[in-house]
């Protein structure tokens, strides 16, 4: 007995596109490469389908696919570390110098990565001092420096990780690499609480008696707020004149300054307490002693 309800085929979705359109796409096809891709999104931007914004986000996530995280971490030697058997008064004067709310945590050697130390973990040994700082360690997280940065940042959402420590082919620590720093390759360099606008101030009293100063603070404030002299010294081409601190102690140090380095200059000692983009953002100041040395 044949099926009263025979099966009937879909028909095929119905093609609304006029025939202009069609012939449109005839003449000019999609694209079918990355820079097509990229061009396209220029255009759509100079024809106002899309945002400057958006545009540089949408180019951002179709570049990402070709970067690793050995493209974007930061390298080994720049890396603020903790050691598991430092004091606790220096391992919170790390904390608050760098400001970062991660570290990797070594033991021995700095080879030797035993975990990774949130900084608002150690507000619990305020409350309970018989707790071993080894107690609150989380598990670190190990990535090859191949490691492409759209997997990695599935890998971030998914465990809930916002740092991972970055080995070479031989097993050896590279670097280490953030959620942020993934997700400025797409949105661009992501503000935090070191970074505000310029007339909010530049230069800030710290707790402790020092000043937490701005890289792009004028050199003419910063001699007028210390009470100094900052004239650069004179090079082969003459005397030379830098507008900001920052470009005045990259000058001084003959190279441009990483984290943790510090020059003792007009009798002020700056120490580099945060870098970002090859430059200095904030210096730590504060009046040189006697066994202060020029160098970092």
């Amino acid at each position: 007995m044949s099926d009263p309800h025979p099966a009937r085929a879909s028909p095929e979705k119905e093609d609304k596109r006029t025939f202009l359109q069609k012939l449109a796409e005839f003449i000019h096809p999609g694209p079918d490469s990355r820079a097509e891709l990229i061009e396209t999104l220029a255009d759509a931007e100079d024809n106002d389908v899309i945002g400057a914004e958006s545009r540089v986000m949408l180019e951002g996530v179709i570049r990402m696919a070709d970067l690793t995280a050995g493209d974007v971490m930061v390298a080994a030697p720049r890396m603020d570390v903790i050691n598991i058997d430092s004091p606790y008064d220096e391992i919170l004067n790390v904390v608050i110098d760098t400001a970062h709310s991660r570290f990797p945590v070594y033991e021995g050697d700095r080879e030797n990565i035993i975990g990774i130390l949130l900084a608002k973990d150690l507000l619990k040994l305020q409350r309970a001092p018989e707790l071993n700082i080894r107690a609150l360690l989380r598990p670190a997280a190990f990535v090859p420096e191949s490691k492409g940065l759209n997997d990695l940042l599935r890998e971030f959402r998914g465990n809930r990780n916002h740092l991972a420590v970055v080995i070479d082919e031989f097993g050896r620590i590279a670097g280490l690499i953030t959620i942020e720093d993934v997700l400025e390759q797409i949105v661009g360099e992501i503000e935090d609480e070191f970074d505000i606008a310029e007339d909010e101030g530049d230069i800030f009293a710290l707790a402790d008696r020092t000043y937490r100063v701005s890289g792009d603070t004028a050199v003419e404030r910063v001699a007028e707020a210390f009470g100094v002299t900052l004239a650069p010294s004179q090079g082969s081409d003459g005397e030379h004149k830098f507008e900001t601190i920052g470009g005045l102690v990259a000058h001084e140090m003959g190279h441009v300054p990483k984290r943790g380095e510090f020059l003792t200059l007009a009798g002020l000692n700056f120490v580099v307490l945060h870098t970002k983009g090859g430059a200095v953002r904030w210096f730590k100041v504060a009046p040189a002693t006697e066994t202060d040395d020029n160098t970092g």
